[in-house]
């Protein structure tokens, strides 16, 4: 097993946050583990700012306190993780709701190279009354395959509290989520980053607290979807982007010149000016898409794909700006067009089909314009600093 200047076997890291009523036991469970393994490994707890008096129990039992004083499981998880002497490292809440008898699952994992071992509690079993149903059957499940459905993940229990690590590898992801997304944050990049991931079957245990428990089911789920999101422009801005402005193409091209028959549905005017909105909308979604994915790439926080890099070396600043003076030329084109009409009429009152037509035409194709040559600027500065 490797570990740092001849160390201990391994490492495992408990976060902690006023865990008096359970971390003696926890520990005390993991010294048996290793007793009854004949292996060496440091505990090492990461302490929240505990006012319980939790640091002088895990002295007292031979732990290793570390203290966080920035607020959150994430950032006493990554603090935690950098003060290991090993590079192989058990993750586990301190709360008694996960089992430290036997971690020979994970060392196991681990020793095969995987970088990362979810522990899955939907595999291994959930006691009654362990996890809330909202959790149990909407929450961890939903975000979960939405992580799968995202990033091509195979990880079936995306929020686990009990996982293993190598600890170089996971160092090297730069994680930086301070609070429970960072459960989501490293099963991300993990994949994103091509990292050798497994799972492995564990049970989940009601824990022994009797206070409140520090997870806010609203607050946390919605900062671990809005990560999840957030993580992927390809779903949050690429897909929608794209579904309005071919839709509104469509709708718009079909409406030009008159109305549409398609049996006894009839579309018209109406359909033709929503569908310019739908194609000025998703334009602009997906130039935010553009924009967001050149950014993270930029930020170290997304790896550039073949499709991205192919993107960079054809759209350029003088293309974007050519792409949108050409849609601006056009724009006054259907604005001269609308001129030598009114001027047909000797600039009396206009015809409201043909001149809602042409003005939505302009509309159309001025935005567009300016839309790529302003996101085309950005782009390059983006891609510059």
């Amino acid at each position: 097993m490797p570990s740092v200047d001849n160390g201990p076997d391994f490492s495992i890291v408990l976060p902690c946050l006023n865990e008096a009523e359970t971390l003696g036991e926890v520990i005390s469970e993991a010294k048996g583990y290793l007793v009854n393994s004949r292996l060496s490994a440091e505990i090492i707890v990461a302490d929240n700012g505990s006012q319980d008096g939790s640091q002088e129990i895990a002295r007292k039992l031979g732990a290793t306190v570390v203290d966080v004083p920035v607020k959150g499981y994430g950032s006493a998880v990554r603090r935690g993780i950098e003060a290991c002497k090993s590079n192989w490292v058990i993750i586990s809440d301190a709360d008694q709701s996960y089992s430290l008898a036997d971690l020979n699952p994970f060392l196991v994992k681990l020793e095969e190279g995987f970088d990362l071992v979810m522990g899955n509690r939907f595999a291994g079993g959930i006691y009654p009354g362990a996890m809330p149903w909202l959790h149990q059957y909407i929450g961890n499940p939903i975000l979960s395959w939405i992580g799968r459905l995202f990033f091509k993940s195979k990880v079936k229990d995306f929020h686990s509290g009990l996982r293993g690590i190598n600890r170089e590898s996971i160092i090297n992801l730069d994680l930086t989520s301070n609070g429970f997304e960072y459960a989501s944050e490293m099963v991300v990049k993990a994949s994103l980053h091509k990292l050798q991931v497994s799972e492995v079957p564990i049970i989940l245990r009601p824990d022994g607290r009797t206070r409140r428990p520090h997870l806010r089911t609203w607050r946390d789920g919605w900062r671990h979807l809005i990560y999840l999101l957030a993580a992927s422009p390809r779903w949050l801005f690429l897909y929608p982007g794209l579904f309005l402005f071919i839709t509104g193409i469509m709708g718009s091209t079909f409406t030009a010149l008159g109305y549409f028959h398609i049996q006894s549905l009839t579309l018209g005017l109406n359909t033709y000016l929503i569908s310019i909105g739908m194609v000025m909308t998703g334009l602009q979604i997906l130039l935010i898409s553009i924009l967001a994915r050149i950014y993270l790439i930029q930020a170290k926080l997304l790896l550039e794909s073949k499709s991205t890099a192919w993107f960079h070396r054809s759209f350029t600043l003088d293309r974007g700006i050519i792409s949108g003076m050409i849609s601006i030329l056009i724009a006054f084109v259907c604005l001269g067009f609308l001129f030598f009409n009114w001027s047909e009429t000797g600039f009396s009152d206009l015809d409201p089909d043909t001149s809602l037509r042409l003005s939505g035409a302009f509309v159309l194709f001025f935005s567009v314009g300016l839309q790529v040559i302003s996101a085309s600027f950005l782009a390059s500065i983006l891609q510059e600093y």
